[in-house]
């Protein structure tokens, strides 16, 4: 991500003025973030149509330019970016001082207050499923909420009845191993 060649001249730009703040630069999920006492503030990277700066306690950050926004709209909460799509936008004085604002905000302590659990409603689909099947049902009710809301919301996602119908097949295996829908991706599962 930080490698693009199609962004190079302006990811070197970026790194050049993140370099100048004073945060500690270390390597998370592959990509240069740079910390304030262990806690991440800033980081980059290019994408297939911009470059960008993402704040991670962006959504306090007091915005003067009104530059930053979401990156998904609806799903992501605290993250900020400010998108670039040419090397003239980058000001590095307008970045340094946003990069000012988000420390002060890592000194105050600010941090977003996590929602509490909706409860899911099981789709149609699902539930028919777990009706018909006491060991199933059994095997759900084992599950972590977190859990079982994954599959609520796996199978609900999808827009076509035959792809509900699909994907109730393909965890009915998993929910009678318990084990949740994205564990392959999860480390020690």
């Amino acid at each position: 991500m930080q490698n693009n060649p199609q962004w190079a001249e302006e990811l070197v730009r970026l790194a050049e003025i993140l370099a100048r703040t004073g945060l500690e630069s270390t390597v998370k999920w592959g990509s240069d973030v740079f910390t304030y006492k262990g806690r991440n503030v800033v980081s980059y990277g290019g994408f297939k149509n911009f470059v960008s700066l993402w704040f991670y306690n962006g959504v306090f950050l007091s915005d003067p330019y009104k530059v930053l926004v979401a990156a998904s709209d609806g799903k992501t909460k605290s993250l900020r970016q400010w998108r670039f799509t040419s090397i003239d936008q980058i000001d590095a004085s307008k970045i340094l001082d946003y990069v000012r604002e988000a420390v002060e905000i890592e000194e105050k302590g600010l941090k977003l207050t996590p929602e509490k659990h909706k409860t899911v409603e099981i789709p149609e689909p699902l539930a028919s499923a777990l009706s018909s099947d006491n060991q199933l049902i059994d095997a759900f009710a084992k599950l972590t909420s977190g859990r079982q809301k994954e599959y609520c919301v796996y199978v609900a996602e999808a827009k076509q009845e035959s792809t509900k119908l699909a994907r109730v097949e393909k965890i009915i295996p998993m929910i009678l191993l318990g084990i949740g829908l994205n564990d392959k991706y999860k480390k020690n599962c």
